[in-house]
């Protein structure tokens, strides 16, 4: 283990020695520095550029097409009643044509319209999560720093904790168990701590790589910030929100009726078609005679096209699109239930998670009370060392989970948001209205306040100061 202390030093340093003056990052800047670095959503940008170009391929289909032809032969003529003779024939033609009656390209066309609807709203979906995704990264290193914070006050407290049973050992007021049992736990501290700075590390690592640059620092929660629960309070509405408005169902809605169309336009297969056909021609051609013979010509007239037989394709292309389609509304159906599940999911965990706040918030002043009493137990020898040390482990716990809570709370605020489609920007800049800058480095506990002398009395002896934990600055 030794051999890992100079590591763990420097991992510290460079967390805690980042440069003064650097800007803090906030949730709203860094959903902003991922927007324009995600490849998420950078491929359904890409993906709604190459949809769109679907429309004008669709029109095309409803538009006049003009084709030119041009031919130039060379002949050559040998007989037995004229010389050999050798001479050039050209033909030119331009044509047109119209369609006037094509129902199939016409459903194509509406269909291509569709598929842009669903393409803009698979962009605002990617962007919904990125917005999640950013959030969560974003309180997984705040909370990664406030455990960081919460060991090094717990090893600090028990660190003098251990010194005060060396000392009560060494005036024979304690035993060597109880100096066992303190240096056991600060051994154990001391593992905790390379645990969450490696674990710090690769949250900051997580969020680094969605903003696309180094993340010096963050900003973090106000101390006593207000927790509100969600508007509207009725967890129906939000449900019925998200089965109605979630950009998820919005898309299966659109290949709902894409599907729908499609069927339409295999069943045209069966109709006629009707085109508007005209062409310009204009041919010169020497003959054999040395006659030159030069034409121009032109036509304008009407093409009807009646299928009568395709060998069932046609039947069976409709057929086709008919299962597509009930797939495609069972597809709805299992999205509206899905995203129902996850705004009931995330409203439930908004709601208990304000009450397991409150809870924790109770625990805290209790654990605290707890330790007092342990310690003031222990310096009157009515209490032993691994009495206060568990007291101050369930201080510590507590303060963690606390911080936790309150993070957890946010992001399902964050999520039932989403799951109606109603999470915007606004959002995370009134989030980060709840944020400040930390005073120092937020992964270092602030400093205890000033020992008080133990008093005298049988079983204190040496007795060391009494231990008072601190919460992350986090909170």
């Amino acid at each position: 283990m030794r051999s890992l202390l100079p590591a763990v030093t420097v991992t510290a340093l460079a967390i805690a020695c980042a440069p003064a003056g650097a800007q803090m990052l906030d949730i709203a800047q860094a959903y902003k520095d991922a927007l324009a670095n995600d490849a998420v959503v950078a491929s359904s940008r890409a993906q709604l550029a190459a949809v769109r170009e679907r429309v004008p391929q669709a029109r095309a289909g409803l538009l006049p097409t003009v084709t030119g032809t041009g031919a130039l032969s060379r002949q050559v003529v040998d007989t037995n009643l004229a010389p050999r003779r050798e001479f050039n024939t050209q033909n030119y033609q331009i044509s047109l044509n119209q369609p006037l009656y094509r129902l199939q390209n016409v459903e194509a066309f509406e269909q291509s319209k569709l598929q842009v609807a669903a393409a803009e709203a698979q962009v605002a979906q990617a962007q919904l999560d990125l917005i999640l995704r950013v959030s969560q990264a974003y309180f997984d290193v705040l909370a990664a720093q406030d455990s960081v914070a919460t060991i090094r006050a717990q090893k600090r407290a028990i660190s003098e904790q251990l010194a005060s049973a060396k000392r009560n050992f060494e005036v024979g007021t304690a035993t060597i168990t109880d100096q066992q049992e303190a240096q056991s736990r600060f051994d154990l501290a001391v593992a905790q701590e390379y645990a969450a700075l490696n674990d710090l590390s690769v949250r900051r690592a997580a969020l680094a790589q969605l903003v696309g640059k180094p993340v010096s620092g963050l900003q973090v929660l106000r101390p006593g910030v207000a927790l509100s629960p969600p508007q509207p309070e009725e967890e129906s509405r939000w449900t019925e929100n998200a089965r109605q408005n979630s950009l998820l169902v919005q898309q299966s809605r659109v290949s709902v009726e894409v599907a729908r169309r499609e069927i339409d336009r295999q069943r045209y297969g069966h109709r006629p078609t009707l085109d508007a056909v005209g062409s310009v021609g204009y041919s010169r051609s020497p003959t054999a005679s040395f006659i030159g013979v030069n034409s121009a010509s032109g036509s304008l007239g009407l093409q009807l096209s009646i299928p009568l037989y395709a060998g069932g394709a046609i039947d069976a292309r409709v057929r086709e699109a008919l299962q597509l389609r009930d797939k495609a509304e069972a597809d709805l159906e299992n999205t509206r239930r899905q995203v129902e599940q996850s705004a009931r999911q995330a409203f439930l965990g908004v709601r208990s998670g304000l009450a397991q706040v409150q809870a924790l918030q109770a625990a805290e002043k209790s654990s605290q009370l707890a330790l007092d009493s342990n310690l003031l137990g222990y310096q009157v020898g009515v209490r032993i060392n691994i009495d206060v040390l568990n007291a101050q482990q369930q201080v510590f716990n507590t303060q963690r989970d606390l911080a936790k809570a309150r993070y957890d709370v946010l992001m399902n605020g964050l999520r039932l948001k989403s799951a109606a489609s109603a999470l915007s920007d606004a959002d995370l800049q009134a989030l980060a209205a709840l944020m400040q800058a930390p005073d120092g480095d937020p992964t270092e506990p602030p400093p205890a306040p000033s020992a008080a002398a133990a008093p005298g009395g049988a079983g204190s002896g040496a007795a060391g100061a009494q231990v008072t934990p601190v919460a992350p600055r986090s909170r």
